[in-house]
Parts: structure tokens; C-alpha cells; sequence
């Protein structure tokens, strides 16, 4: 009987099924990519090390260092790395990189690409260098020509196109550059102050546990400033980091098919309501409440396995699409195949959600009588009422529930919640209180055609509020992306008066001062800032040794306290980043008692200290007691150098030391010739250009913000295809409507003006409401979160709102050609069969 009655109405059903297929689409293509690239990490995971396991230290390992390396066997291979300006002698361009120093067989897993493919093997014999590729398209080299590494020069061996232990998103800032470790001390770069990595590669023997390892000399190595880093726990870390995004694209993808089962849920209540006739004649022939319950409930999960198989083939073939769109950030070449889990789940969620939400509309076949059917009478049933509570209820949970198992976090799945809630909510209560307010102030004064287009807004079985709210929820998705991606270049950007510094010099030894600042201001630049530099770790904390809290399991303090080098300063006054929140600034002492430093709140948080507690640093092999005399709010988020451990004058001035300048050049040009000027002059130095800086992270925002449009989209495609069955499942409203107007003599293109002037309507309501609702919540982000001013971006209320306001208009219009082009009889004819 289903299957009988369902042939009569397969135009609608189809409707009903392209209603989710997009969504179970994304959710699919998401799914089933994010476990090919989980799996491909964790094959390839001694690929991305290089080698089974590593030894790093930011500092030369000590003797305690030397002999666990050496109980281990000794390196395999052995890395010095540090960013550093090379200069390139062919261009006169210099550029900073990242110099890797390697010694050995590195990499023993994965590969060296390069060309010609023989450098990789043989430019430690030969001495020559290995490029990034892009930097030698950039500046025009090629194999033969000069790069400047420090007072070291070096032939250019190959171009170097991928490197285990190099990240791509990294790479664009500081691109590699490979040569050979022996040339490292010879180039003049190791300085005081210069920030070196030293990494300590080894190949484990078949039978060595790694986790086992770790559990046994992690501890020991962590306690002399150095970490062991096996290929496993690498991978790990690094899949979740790309998890962490592919979460977000799932939630997004969720919602695409959250809007394509709002449009069943739609669609069914209209589709049940033309079947009221059908469902009387069952009942009085003596079918029950139940069979004629099923017999739709049939068609409903039918259409879900249909929707589903064809939502998952769908998204099987678009995560071949999701390489290319990701490419430059994922950390493996990806192969692609068929996930299992990814597949059950998409034809799961097919069935299971067309059901769920058609239940409600579904449940209302029980409750008609024989009599209310026939006479076409709705009633509203208590018992139909609570049902829809129940089912309500049901939603929630399974909404929740799939957030949670997305998520794998209460919290967060409870505001993932929330948030569909209020969103669907506002978007619901904006679209019915213009229902409600048109009708209440109905515009008497307009003409014939405009008011009954808007009339046709709360006429019986409208479409405007699941309209408003697909089109409002597709809309606010992608200009919510707009807005966020402003706040986030607000967060990276610099001011233009040439008193805010827009280039930053590091790594200046303290008899190179006097002559950087000179050349600087010779190309009549201002020094805006000039900062010591004092490294220093943590000794101890209120007399408590760093070793001793490390082996302490009850202690709180963060380890990164305990194992990280800082860079200090001292000055006498506070800067427009900080704010005292608690304790006095004191800008000189003069005394050799306790110093009172000023401590970030951060570090005050991890280090779990308030003022008056005493902290001893090693400052360079001697030990200063403080106390923490302030506390400090500091604002990372601009861009200068911020400090957590701030010293006053009259302690450091003759610790050993480098300087930090910074200055203004006002366009890219100036910044070239001062930094090839310097480089020349001082090869040792490292040089920000926030210019630079701002450009890579505009590129790498723009490139997630193409992805998660490519995932919203689904949104504004699934809003597309409820709008197309919610205007043909009331179509034949329209037609009684139409035929009438024709009959009393309106002609056709009156007809056309009026669903032109509704679709309209839908389509400015839905896609303003949208853009307004994504600028309140990117305005609350701005003041709550960011805490920032801000300046939306113009493009939404350019193209996405007429562009969707067209699309609706558009699709209205061509499902109601035939009302329009044929005689009323003939429509009416084709209508009742």
C-alpha cells in the first residue's frame, strides 16, 4: 500500500529526498576524509619525523644529555635549526628562513625531495645548499647560483620541495633552507641570544618498545631542558590539531542537513495534509490508526535509505575534491579510500533523521478521525500535542547527542546545542513577527499587486517561515565567515602612523647597536624601540627547585614554567599593552635585596604565584631572587614585543645581552632596501616585516575561508531545494489562487508580478535577516571575546545579499511557469488528475 500510494506522489517525494542528500553529503565527505587523513598520519607517521624517535633541546645538551644519548647508541643523525635573513647575491633580495644544519642519513623514513633529485643525497659532500622551491621561483634562482648564509657563502645545490619535520603552514613565513651542519658554526649566526634548536635523530631497533622509552628517560631528559619525541605521540598531536578543524566542518555540515530535515518536516505536514481524503477512506474501509500510520511511515524511511545511499555516493566522490582544496596545509599527501564507518553512518543518518523529523506531522494520521478527514477540518488533539513534545524532545537529544560524538565534550555539545536553538529561534521569531506585523499594519495605501504579494505571506499553507529560516541560516553562515575573518586580520594588524613599528630587528649583538640604529636612521627611518634582551630560565619557585616540582604529582604549576627559556627586559615605565592588576610597578632599585619583577597574569596563573611570592631565576649561570611585586594584564595580541617577566632598571644592565629595534618604513620598497642593507652588513640579525607576516596570514585565512564557504554552501544549496519543494508541495494552493485571479480577469503578467513581488520578499527578509543576525553575533565576539573594534566587512551586503535574494526570486518564478503560460481550464484539468 505505501509503495502503491507513493507512485501517485513520486514527484513530491523526490523533493522530500533531495532534501537531505546534500546534507548527508557534506557530513559524509567530511567523515570519511577526516579518517583517510587520520589514518595517513598515523601511517606515515615516521615519515613526518623522519626517523623512529628524536631527542630536542632548545639549548646544547649538557653532559647528563650526552650520556643518555649515548646509552641509547648515539645519534643517527643529528640538526641544528634557527630562523635567521639569508641574502640572495644574484638579486640583491634578501629573505628569512629557517636554516636547518644537517648531519647524516636524515631523513631515514620518507623522503627529501628535491631537484635535481641527486642534491638531496650529496650536498653534504658537496657543500651546497637546498632551497625551499618557492623561494627560488620568488627570486628567480636556480641550481648554481649564491645564497648567504651569515659571512658563509654557498652554492645553491637544488631546490628543495618537501623535508620531514618541515610544516606547510610554517614553511610560508620561514621557507627551509638546508645545508651542512658543519657550516653552521662557521657562518657566524650563533650568537648570544640566538635561538637554536637542536634535534638528535635515531633509528630504534625492531624490538624497542617507544612507548616504553618514553615512559623511561622522558622524565630524566625533561629535567636537563630537553624532550623525547617518538614518531607515534608526534602524529597523535598532529592529527589532533587537524582534527580540531575537521570538527568544525562536521558542525557545519550538520547543520546543512539539520536544514534539509526542517524542509521534510515541512514538507510532510503539507504532503500528509493532501493525503487527509486517503487517510478517511482507509479508516472507514477498516484499516486501523496503526497500519495507516506505517503505511507513510514507510514512504518516510524509504525516502531516508534513498536519500542516504545517494547523500553518501555524493560525498564519497567529493572528498576527492578535499586534497586539492586543502592543499598547502595538510602535513601528508592523502590517498583516498572507501571508509566504512563514514558510509554506515551516512545511510544511518538518512533514514534515521527522516523520520525523526517527520514523526511529528506523521503522528497526526493517528488522531483523524474518519469524519474530521473527510470534511477537511483540523483539530487540535491534546494527545497529538504531547506527542509532539515527546518528538520535540527526541530532536533535541539526537542533536545533542551527534554534537557530543562529535565534539567528545559535554560543554561544548550543550552550546553547540544552544546555539542551533537561538539561531533557529531568532530566525523563526523575526520571520513570524513580520508575518504577524504585515497583517496587523497591512499597507491599504499600496497597489493591487503588491499587496497581494505580500497577503500571500500568511496566506493558507505559506512557506515563509521554513523560508526565512533556510535561506536566514545558509546566509548567516557564510557572511558570518566574512565578519569573523575581519576580526581575526583586526587581531594581526598594525597601525599606520609612523610612530606604531611595522618591522622588527632581532638577534642584535650589543656592539652592533650603535651601527644597526645608524643605518637605520641614514634611510631616514625612526628608531622606535630599542629593548634588551636577557634570557633566563626558572630556578626555583618560593624556594622550591624546579627539579623537585617536576617530580612532585601533586603540583599544579604548568609545565612549560618550568621547562621554558624566557626573554626578559627591564625598563622604567609600563608600555600601552599592560595594565597592573594587582601589587605596585616599581621602575628602579638601587638596593641588592629581592627584586621585585612585574609577572604576566598568565604566567601568575601557570606558575601559581601571587604578589609577595619568591622566584629565583638562572639568569646565564647566576641566580637573582625576586619577589613578584605586580601583576600584569598584557595584550598579546598587538603587535610588539610583550614580555611575561618584566625586570626594573638597575639589575640587568650587565647581564649578557642582545637588542631588539624596531621601526617604520612606509612602503614595501623602503623595507627591501633596508633589509638587503642590513643583511649585508649584519648577517647575523633576523628581520619581521609585518607587512610580510599580515600577507601569509591573510592568504592562509583566505584558504580556510574558502573551505568552510565550500561546507556553508551546502547550507545555501539544501535552503535552495526546500524552497523548490515548499513551492511545489503548495503548489496547488497557488493554482486555485492563480486560476481565480485569471478568471476574474488578471492576466499573466500581473500573475508573474505578484509570486515575483513574494519571492522578493522571502528572499530580502531571509538573506537580510541572515547578514544582520551574523553582524550581532561577530559584533558580541568583537566585545566579548576579541575585545576590539569592529569593522565589518562590506561583501556580504554586496554580493551574497542580492545574490540570494536573485536565487530565491529566480526559483519561485520558473516553478510557477505553468500557472502562468496555460489557460486556467487546462491547469485546472492538470491539477485534478
Amino acid at each position: 500500500m505505501a509503495w502503491r500510494d507513493g507512485k501517485s506522489s513520486w514527484k513530491k517525494l523526490i523533493l522530500f529526498m533531495a532534501s537531505i542528500v546534500l546534507g548527508i553529503a557534506a557530513v559524509v565527505s567530511i567523515q570519511s576524509f577526516s579518517l583517510n587523513l587520520k589514518n595517513n598520519i598515523s601511517s606515515q607517521s615516521k615519515s613526518l619525523m623522519g626517523s623512529d624517535f628524536k631527542i630536542d633541546s632548545d639549548k646544547a645538551p649538557n653532559k647528563a644529555v650526552w650520556a643518555i644519548m649515548d646509552s641509547l647508541g648515539g645519534a643517527d643523525a643529528r640538526e641544528i635549526n634557527f630562523p635567521s635573513m639569508v641574502a640572495f647575491p644574484k638579486s640583491d633580495a634578501s629573505k628569512l628562513v629557517r636554516i636547518r644544519g644537517i648531519e647524516g642519513g636524515f631523513p631515514f623514513y620518507g623522503t627529501m625531495e628535491t631537484e635535481p633529485a641527486s642534491a638531496s643525497s650529496n650536498y653534504q659532500q658537496k657543500g651546497t645548499a637546498l632551497v625551499d622551491a618557492t623561494v627560488m621561483l620568488q627570486f628567480s634562482l636556480k641550481v648554481g647560483d649564491s645564497i648567504k648564509v651569515g659571512t658563509t657563502i654557498l652554492p645553491i645545490g637544488g631546490s628543495l620541495k618537501s623535508v620531514p619535520g618541515s610544516n606547510a603552514i610554517f614553511s610560508t613565513m620561514a621557507p627551509p633552507v638546508i645545508i651542512p651542519y658543519n657550516f653552521i658554526e662557521n657562518s657566524g649566526l650563533v650568537k648570544i641570544g640566538s635561538r637554536l634548536d637542536y634535534e638528535f635523530y635515531f633509528i630504534a631497533k625492531p624490538t624497542t618498545n617507544l612507548q616504553a622509552l618514553n615512559d623511561a628517560i622522558g622524565k630524566k631528559l625533561k629535567a636537563e631542558d630537553a624532550d623525547l619525541d617518538i614518531h607515534t605521540s608526534t602524529s597523535n598531536r598532529l592529527g589532533k590539531r587537524y582534527d580540531n578543524f575537521g570538527k568544525f566542518l562536521n558542525l557545519v555540515a550538520f547543520i546543512a542537513l539539520l536544514l534539509g530535515c526542517i524542509g521534510i518536516a515541512s514538507a510532510v505536514h503539507i504532503y500528509i495534509k493532501e493525503k487527509l481524503r486517503s487517510v478517511a477512506i482507509l479508516k472507514c474501509i477498516g484499516a486501523s490508526k496503526k497500519q495507516t500510520f506505517i503505511i507513510y511511515l514507510i514512504q518516510i524511511a524509504m525516502i531516508g535509505l534513498i536519500g542516504g545511499v545517494l547523500g553518501t555516493l555524493t560525498g564519497v566522490f567529493l572528498q576527492q575534491l578535499f586534497p586539492l582544496l586543502l592543499e598547502g596545509l595538510l602535513p601528508v599527501d592523502v590517498q583516498i579510500t572507501l571508509a566504512p564507518q563514514a558510509i554506515f553512518i551516512g545511510i544511518l543518518l538518512g533514514v534515521f533523521m527522516s523520520v525523526l523529523f517527520a514523526l511529528y506531522p506523521l503522528i497526526g494520521t493517528i488522531y483523524i478521525s474518519p469524519l474530521q478527514a473527510l470534511r477537511i477540518q483540523e483539530n487540535t488533539n491534546s494527545k497529538s500535542t504531547k506527542a509532539g513534545i515527546i518528538v520535540l524532545g527526541l530532536i533535541f537529544g539526537f542533536i545533542f547527542l551527534f554534537a557530543f560524538w562529535i565534539l567528545n565534550n559535554f560543554k561544548y555539545a550543550m552550546g553547540f546545542l544552544g546555539m542551533i536553538v537561538i539561531t533557529f529561534s531568532v530566525l523563526g521569531g523575526i520571520a513570524h513577527s513580520i508575518m504577524l506585523i504585515t497583517k496587523r499594519n497591512f499597507p491599504h495605501s499600496w497597489g493591487f499587486l503588491a499587496r497581494t504579494s505580500l497577503l500571500n505571506l500568511y496566506r493558507p499553507q505559506n512557506q515563509t517561515l521554513i523560508l526565512i529560516i533556510t535561506i536566514g541560516v545558509g546566509t548567516f553562515l557564510i557572511s558570518n565567515l566574512y565578519f569573523s575573518k575581519d576580526l581575526l586580520l583586526s587581531q594581526a594588524n598594525f597601525e599606520t602612523e609612523t610612530t606604531s613599528a611595522n618591522m622588527i630587528l632581532l638577534d642584535i649583538q650589543e656592539d652592533q647597536t650603535e651601527n644597526v640604529a645608524a643605518t637605520i636612521t641614514n634611510k631616514s627611518h625612526t628608531i622606535i624601540d630599542n629593548i634588551p634582551i636577557i634570557t633566563m630560565r626558572v630556578h626555583s619557585i618560593n624556594n622550591k627547585m624546579v627539579n623537585d616540582i617536576r617530580k612532585d604529582s601533586t603540583s599544579r604549576i604548568r609545565g612549560w614554567v618550568l621547562n621554558h627559556e624566557f626573554r626578559a627586559t627591564y625598563r622604567d615605565s609600563l608600555i600601552e599593552s599592560e595594565t597592573i592588576t594587582e601589587g605596585k610597578f616599581i621602575p628602579v632599585i638601587t638596593s641588592n635585596e629581592l627584586v621585585p619583577v612585574s609577572i604576566s597574569n598568565n604566567f601568575a596563573d601557570d606558575a601559581k604565584v601571587n604578589v609577595g611570592d619568591k622566584i629565583t631565576f638562572n639568569v646565564q649561570g647566576v641566580l637573582i631572587d625576586t619577589e613578584v611585586g605586580s601583576i600584569r594584564i598584557v595584550d598579546w595580541r598587538r603587535m610588539q614585543l610583550n614580555f611575561n617577566v618584566l625586570f626594573p632598571k638597575g639589575v640587568l644592565e650587565n647581564a649578557p645581552q642582545f637588542r631588539v629595534l624596531s621601526t617604520n618604513v612606509p612602503n614595501e620598497e623602503a623595507s627591501a632596501i633596508l633589509q638587503q642593507d642590513l643583511v649585508t652588513k649584519f648577517p647575523n640579525i633576523s628581520i619581521l616585516d609585518f607587512r610580510q607576516i599580515l600577507n601569509v596570514v591573510e592568504k592562509l585565512l583566505d584558504k580556510i575561508g574558502w573551505i568552510i564557504n565550500f561546507m556553508a554552501f551546502f547550507s545555501i544549496l539544501t535552503g535552495i531545494i526546500v524552497l523548490i519543494g515548499a513551492v511545489r508541495t503548495s503548489k496547488h494552493q497557488r493554482v486555485k489562487e492563480s486560476v481565480l485571479l485569471r478568471t476574474l480577469g488578471a492576466k499573466s503578467n500581473q500573475i508573474l508580478k505578484i509570486i515575483a513581488l513574494e519571492y522578493t520578499f522571502l528572499g530580502v527578509i531571509g538573506s537580510l535577516t541572515g547578514i544582520l543576525l551574523s553582524l550581532i553575533s561577530s559584533q558580541f565576539l568583537a566585545l566579548w571575546i576579541f575585545e576590539t573594534p569592529f569593522t565589518p566587512s562590506i561583501i556580504p551586503f554586496l554580493m551574497l545579499f542580492p545574490f540570494i535574494t536573485f536565487l530565491v526570486l529566480s526559483i519561485g518564478i520558473s516553478n510557477s511557469r505553468k500557472v502562468i503560460n496555460n489557460p486556467p481550464l487546462e491547469v485546472l484539468r492538470k491539477e485534478s488528475l
